[in-house]
């Protein structure tokens, strides 16, 4: 996807050629929710003046309703018109980044944070950091009152075509519309478990990147409404099959060189993709919580559906945490396997931009590549290799993350403290759920 470098007059100029009747102001609170302010076009200059005022008490995790004032500031480099038709006129958005009434960008805002990183990026010497998301997702039939089941829509399995992938003519139309709006669509096929699709899209800048990771969900959920389903992007929808995840694939530059990449090195890999990844090792557990950030999440990181486990990593072995795919040169990156798309983008590329520049300040050394199948491997031969475990459950996840101070300077104490608090009430909320699972078990039994 092309980065545009737009001016206010651009802008002005835009709205009035393609009649644009309103305007979608669209930032994301901590939990990655998508949230936005429509206006209508009126009030452009308004918008334009970064003088839009919100009520952040109202957002999860923002402020408290003693400090609720707050403006939106947009990004003119993410205009964007929304190909579909409106019965009102066309809808432009522009994505916003989040400040408080004195003019300094507010601590809460996700995106803001990811700013942040990316600065300590560039002090360590780094002029880029990019990546390449792997989104997959489900497509469920609505009910006759337009309610989500889990009845799905294809017999599919990896690759397949239709008729037996029936999500194809959906699939097609959001790769159609998202290239509309300038993304650079690499594939598009379905994935392994019935009703699970990945559309996979050209890596960029991280901030571009995550910017584009929202726009797809929203897009990915438009489009499938129109087709008659509903789209989700949660973590493990149905027991006996694969998770989604969203496999992240990052890599660092200095200008056009990535630095990852040493055609003398071992695997043709840098020392400073080495540590960097040593960084992603030793803080794995640490960041877990932010990568899978949802009680459900755990229902997907265990052995048996391809989903990673253990903290580990190697090159062609697609069993561990990390990995390191084969392309080299400018494509050379490591691939985090663990994270899904319920994680807020801003937030886990922040952590693991932070992680990863950890290790290379403090040269740490990566654990040697295993390159057996970890899932065959007995307890006593996963600890002998130095292999740990990720987190099985939310509850422990978040008890991680407060130990370590890498993370949690990632994320910044307000950050930090409103999702540890978002997060105990979820969990809470589960612990004292009886579940159906409970009732079989129980029920009679006892």
């Amino acid at each position: 996807m092309a980065k545009n470098s737009y001016t206010a007059a651009d802008i002005t100029k835009f709205a009035k050629e393609e009649n644009v009747r309103f305007l979608r102001l669209m930032f994301t609170d901590i939990l990655g929710t998508i949230k936005n302010v429509e206006v209508p076009v009126s009030q452009l200059e308004k918008v334009l003046s970064n003088e839009m005022m919100f009520d952040g008490s109202s957002i999860e995790g923002f402020v408290r309703i003693n400090e609720s004032d707050m403006y939106l500031y947009p990004d003119l480099n993410t205009w964007m018109i929304f190909p579909w038709e409106s019965e009102h006129g066309k809808v432009a958005r522009l994505i916003c980044d989040v400040y408080n009434p004195d003019g300094t960008p507010f601590a809460g805002d996700p995106r803001g944070n990811l700013k942040r990183a990316l600065k300590d990026m560039e002090e360590a010497g780094f002029s880029s950091f990019n990546l390449g998301p792997e989104p997959e997702f489900f497509l469920f039939k609505l009910d006759q009152d337009v309610n989500p089941t889990l009845e799905v829509n294809d017999k599919g399995g990896y690759f397949d075509l239709a008729p037996t992938d029936l999500g194809e003519n959906c699939r097609r139309e959001i790769v159609l519309e998202l290239e509309n709006l300038g993304f650079d669509v690499e594939a598009s096929h379905h994935e392994v478990a019935v009703g699970q699709h990945e559309i996979d899209f050209k890596y960029s800048n991280v901030l571009e990147a995550c910017d584009n990771i929202q726009t797809f969900k929203l897009v990915v959920k438009t489009i499938a409404r129109k087709h008659g389903l509903h789209a989700t992007f949660m973590a493990k929808p149905v027991f006996g099959i694969n998770g989604s995840g969203m496999h992240c694939n990052m890599s660092l530059f200095k200008g056009n060189e990535n630095v990852f990449y040493d055609p003398s090195g071992e695997m043709e890999l840098s020392n400073t993709a080495y540590q960097f990844l040593a960084g992603l090792i030793k803080h794995a557990r640490n960041y877990t919580a932010i990568m899978n950030p949802t009680v459900n999440s755990y229902k997907r990181l265990v052995p048996g559906y391809e989903a990673p486990v253990y903290v580990a990593w190697a090159g062609r072995n697609r069993s561990p945490l990390i990995r390191v795919p084969a392309s080299r040169g400018l494509s050379t990156r490591l691939e985090l396997r663990s994270v899904d798309p319920t994680a807020n983008p801003y937030l886990a590329l922040a952590v693991l931009l932070q992680c990863g520049l950890d290790g290379i300040k403090n040269n740490l050394v990566a654990p040697k590549p295993v390159e057996n199948n970890i899932y065959v491997m007995t307890a006593e031969e996963r600890k002998a290799a130095g292999i740990t475990d990720l987190p099985s459950t939310l509850h422990n996840a978040v008890k991680y993350l407060q130990e370590d101070e890498v993370v949690v300077n990632a994320l910044g104490e307000h950050i930090t403290t409103n999702f540890i608090e978002a997060k105990r009430l979820e969990w809470g909320s589960y612990a004292q759920a009886v579940s159906q699972w409970e009732l079989e078990q129980y029920l009679e039994q006892y």
